[in-house]
């Protein structure tokens, strides 16, 4: 079955084309759905390097895969019903410099082998993600001293060094935050993202952020808690009673990605109500590869 590809020229057009296929797996595309909120929410911050977007028809017209990229990060995949839609979209993408990929496994793994047959490039797994849904919160069963609150301006500081810790730490490979200070204040000010801190005896231990919206709900991310505040139960906690907040606000569901080879996190996530919906793969390509 011939499948055609075709670029958009702003999220706007990408999503009135796409978003009636996204929403059919809401869950699974929340990334793409996260991401194109951003966007829209702070087009300033995506001028410099203008996003890509696309999608993947099959013959009869109707839509079988969306993909977009915000450079320098990597390709983004949808949720791909048929798999040989996905040979269209390295095809197209051959000749730009991807640094790499993230998408849902199978799918993912089929870029990742046309990509090296096409490119030359090699790839490998960076990071096993699992997409979890959450409709209802589980109270933690160990409360955590203290208590939550939403990030205020005097947080500012902390912020930007627990999102730079949080992404050497989970994301290594990633790009470095280019403003950091700039990343806490648009936090503080409930700007794409709103972020809250757990606090015990006067003293901020743990952060959560929420932002990237979907037409129905929200991902919860990141999730931070320095190494010597650690087995508290502060991010379980706070991960709670941001979910429950975010529920409380009219979010149908909230949605997290946890790092498979984290097995307190994913432990955590199903304790306080998540639920598994399908496992995303990052690869990196590359000679380093």
């Amino acid at each position: 079955m011939p499948f055609s590809w075709k670029r958009h020229q702003s999220v706007e057009e990408f999503l009135a084309a796409a978003g009636a296929f996204l929403e059919q797996r809401e869950a699974e595309n929340n990334l793409v759905f996260g991401i194109s909120s951003a966007i829209r929410t702070t087009p300033e911050l995506f001028a410099a390097d203008p996003p890509c977007f696309a999608t993947v028809t099959d013959a009869g017209g109707r839509i079988v895969a969306a993909t977009l990229r915000t450079p320098p990060h990597n390709q983004v995949l949808s949720w791909i019903d048929d798999l040989k839609a996905v040979d269209a979209i390295v095809d197209a993408l051959r000749e730009e410099p991807l640094p790499g990929l993230l998408g849902p496994t199978d799918a993912a793994a089929r870029f990742a082998l046309r990509w090296t047959d096409t490119t030359g490039q090699p790839a490998r797994i960076e990071v096993a993600e699992r997409i979890f849904r959450l409709q209802r919160v589980i109270p933690p069963a160990r409360p955590a001293d203290g208590n939550w609150r939403l990030a205020e301006p005097r947080d500012r500081d902390l912020i930007a060094r627990w999102v730079v810790a949080f992404s050497s730490e989970a994301v290594p490979e990633a790009p470095p935050i280019p403003d950091p200070e700039a990343v806490a204040d648009r936090w503080v000010a409930q700007v794409g993202r709103i972020a809250y801190v757990w606090e015990n005896a006067g003293e901020a231990v743990s952060l959560v952020g929420a932002g990237g919206e979907t037409p129905n709900g929200i991902r919860i991310g990141p999730v931070y808690t320095p190494p010597e505040r650690r087995n508290h139960g502060y991010a379980s906690a706070l991960t709670a009673a941001a979910s429950a907040d975010q529920l409380e606000r009219g979010r149908r569901f909230v949605f997290l990605f946890t790092d498979l080879a984290n097995p307190t996190s994913n432990k955590i996530c199903r304790a306080i109500g998540y639920e598994p919906v399908c496992d995303m793969d990052m690869y990196h390509f590359g000679s380093d590869a």
